[in-house]
């Protein structure tokens, strides 16, 4: 452990990300930090918010969504403070499943691999349904399945033809989701506050929408227990800030900033979002049929604002589809080099670009075109769980890896005062980060919206296992050995 420099293996980990991978491509190497804070930005802000912040509301209820919205945030500054360590600790930063291997064991970051593969894989479905499901406003008399056909063409085309625009295209697609959730914020708050002057009929007060007729917790406080899964699949993308904030020049200063910084950032627009939707909007009115941002500006009465909202957030969809989808290639391709994937992934056209790879985690992208002929809204919730699920699965073993190598760091007399950053209160924030995300799993086995997630996730991480142990596992013991 430690310093040592990166194998050819590990170097090549470093595609894993859109960030990592620009910057070995040269996509971002120009960019200044702004780019890269807002890109990261651009990568947590996606449907988790937009669309499905709706069914933390009408399940959790309007006080339970805020509180649900802020044990996320919690979540989140435990794992970047552990991702922090790590990636200080090891040069390939943003490689979760190298830090799995090291610390844990090759099968453990053979499964993680995957399962970050299957997040943005499944996130990729979910943001073509959601964009499907936004497009009704305008046309509700075409299925929702159409739509998410023609947006699976277009990004397939885009990525299969040229990678060359994606940073920059990246930064304005999140200068554009920034801007409609600090919207939201600024007129919804205001509006709360008495100033509505466009508004139609009344509108309600602060807190008046905070009390039910069920009480605080319509759903009782089971409801918040439920929708953690999904909050934490609004969080998903999080890690990506770490990642960038590791492949500075000075890791040891620019990460707990950029953790600072990540955290302050997603409490204000996450948390401030979700406060004016649940006051604005009555629990029992909320759907993810239409973007609660969208009822939002609708109520305001802003002369064409909800469509101009409708218009962002589907392009904000889309651009973290294109994020997702160039995710799932570089992984695919990754995972290849390094021997834990067919051959075939490595593949490259004469662009550049993995091809086989693409097509292969288009399939995610597919898989919801299917799914959102047979039922769109409960598919969407269902696409979201798994995302979720494999979120918090990576989350699981950035925190697990984290913890045991610091005790094996320990264990071989490292001094701690010499590691450029240490994260806080250890072993707490490992053990707390862990325990949290395995009480939102067990969550979900009482929600009949999300229980898919555990009925394909387990069975899907089982399966890595096996197939490493099964393929792989004699190899790695060989090579332990030599």
């Amino acid at each position: 452990m430690g310093h040592s420099s990166p194998t050819t293996a590990e170097a090549s980990a470093t595609e894993v990300l859109p960030g990592a991978a620009a910057s070995q491509t040269g996509l971002r190497r120009s960019m200044e930090a702004r780019h890269l804070v807002m890109i990261a930005m651009g990568g947590v802000i996606g449907s988790g918010l937009f669309v499905s912040s709706g069914y933390t509301i009408a399940t959790a209820g309007p006080l339970g969504a805020v509180i649900a919205f802020l044990i996320g945030a919690v979540v989140v500054y435990l794992v970047m403070a552990c991702l922090g360590e790590l990636a200080v600790a090891f040069p390939v930063s943003g490689a979760f499943h190298i830090y799995a291997a090291r610390t844990i064991g090759p099968a453990t970051g053979f499964a993680t691999a995957w399962l970050y593969w299957l997040c943005w894989a499944v996130a990729l479905g979910s943001e073509f349904t959601a964009a499907g499901l936004l497009m009704q406003r305008w046309f509700p008399g075409v299925d929702v399945w159409v739509w998410c056909f023609v947006f699976a063409t277009v990004l397939f085309t885009l990525n299969a033809i040229s990678s060359r625009v994606f940073g920059e295209s990246e930064f304005w697609f999140a200068l554009i989701k920034v801007a409609a959730v600090v919207g939201l914020i600024i007129l919804g708050g205001a509006a709360l506050l008495g100033f509505h002057p466009l508004a139609e009929g009344g509108y309600p007060s602060l807190t008046e929408n905070f009390s039910t007729d069920q009480g605080l917790f319509p759903n009782g406080f089971t409801g918040v227990f439920v929708t953690c899964l999904a909050v934490f699949y609004a969080f998903s993308g999080s890690e990506l800030i770490g990642v960038a904030a590791g492949e500075t020049a000075n890791p040891g200063a620019n990460i707990p900033k950029a953790m600072r910084t990540t955290v302050i950032r997603l409490m204000i627009f996450f948390v401030g979002a979700i406060t004016v939707i649940a006051a604005t909007i009555p629990y029992e009115k909320v759907s993810v049929d239409e973007s609660p941002f969208v009822t939002v500006f609708s109520m305001l009465g802003i002369p064409f604002a909800a469509d101009i909202m409708n218009f962002v957030i589907i392009t904000a969809l889309l651009s973290a589809g294109n994020c997702g989808l160039f995710s799932c290639a570089r992984m695919l391709f990754s995972l290849a080099d390094e021997g834990h994937a067919p051959k075939a992934f490595k593949k490259l056209t004469k662009r550049g670009i993995p091809m086989i790879a693409l097509c292969v985690s288009m399939l995610g992208g597919l898989a919801s075109l299917v799914s959102s002929i047979v039922a769109p809204a409960t598919v969407y919730l269902v696409l979201v769980s798994i995302a979720g699920f494999a979120t918090v699965g990576v989350w699981m073993s950035i925190v697990a890896s984290h913890f045991v190598y610091r005790r094996t760091f320990v264990k071989n007399g490292g001094d701690l005062s010499t590691l450029p950053y240490k994260a806080p209160f250890f072993p707490l924030v490992p053990i707390l980060a862990f325990a949290l995300c395995v009480v939102s799993l067990i969550g979900i086995a009482f929600d009949p919206n999300q229980v898919a997630a555990l009925l394909f996730g387990i069975p899907f991480v089982g399966a890595c296992y096996a197939f490493f142990y099964f393929k792989y596992g004699r190899r790695s013991k060989i090579a332990a050995a030599s």
